[in-house]
């Protein structure tokens, strides 16, 4: 991953210049932006079938990228001290229910170690409310945060931490379209097709994992409850596995947070039992 900043394009169209003709096309397209860009050329290498890796040739790629993709690239916003320290926070209680879920499966049946298991989850639970109630003063300390994260908490499924980690995403990263945002949390299909063949469509699985993994535990809540389980049924009626129908309504909960924290409103249940009736 390489940083860009276009507050120094003097320098960066001396440095390229010298080694390409195209320093004409580079200058125009870095005059015309401002801000920092992250740009990451060994995918587009792979792309044009670029085999060597020196600085030379990253230099050949980044210039190539800036002459052609420049309309399309987007500044980098680096989060703010709030939300860099809620994602340290989400990061961080993962980890430890890894731990508590790893260390109840590794004692599991072993006689003679059953109160020091317990003891240390117990623990663990404690430590993991804690980190809970830390996440929600950060918050609170945000008036705008705190009022937004309500609005997606309105999803039925969607709990305190789900909410605070979707809209921690959402108000930094300004995604076109509830479209963009699935594509980031990973959870769009990827197409694979030539020709005639359609292939097997695969989670893409890019982006943050964590925030795909409460997006997936926020489905499975909603499952249970009387606003998703007719969604759920329908899927199944059709011979959908129970893993796909919950991918797909993780989807749905991803496109309801875009929308609610999009245009401020908040979950309306008749919109998604609409076309069942």
């Amino acid at each position: 991953m390489i940083g860009l900043s276009w507050n120094l394009f003097g320098f960066a169209i001396t440095w390229l210049a010298s080694l390409f003709l195209c320093s004409s096309i580079i200058e125009k397209s870095l005059q015309s932006h401002h801000g920092v860009f992250q740009l990451e050329p060994r995918p587009y290498a792979k792309a044009l079938g670029a085999r060597a890796k020196t600085d030379r040739v990253d230099a050949t790629l980044l210039a190539r990228m800036i002459a052609q993709e420049h309309s399309g690239l987007r500044a980098y916003r680096p989060p703010t001290a709030q939300q860099r320290q809620v994602d340290r926070l989400i990061r961080r209680r993962a980890k430890i229910v890894r731990l508590k879920n790893a260390l109840k499966l590794t004692m599991a049946n072993l006689e003679g170690c059953t109160s020091e298991v317990n003891a240390v989850v117990r623990q663990l639970e404690a430590l993991l409310a804690k980190l809970d109630a830390t996440m929600a003063a950060v918050a609170a300390q945000s008036p705008p945060h705190q009022h937004a994260q309500q609005r997606v908490e309105t999803i039925v499924g969607v709990g305190p931490l789900v909410g605070m980690s979707l809209t921690n995403t959402l108000k930094r990263v300004r995604f076109r379209n509830a479209d963009a945002f699935v594509a980031f949390t990973g959870l769009a299909p990827r197409a694979k097709d030539s020709g005639q063949k359609s292939g097997r469509r695969r989670l893409s699985k890019r982006g943050p994992a964590e925030l795909r993994r409460l997006l997936f535990n926020a489905a499975m809540a909603a499952v249970k409850t009387k606003v998703w389980k007719p969604i759920y049924d329908s899927y199944r009626i059709q011979g959908g596995r129970s893993t796909a129908i919950l991918v797909i309504i993780a989807r749905k909960i991803a496109r309801a947070a875009w929308s609610i924290h999009r245009y401020q409103t908040t979950f309306n249940p008749a919109r998604l039992t609409r076309g069942l009736t």
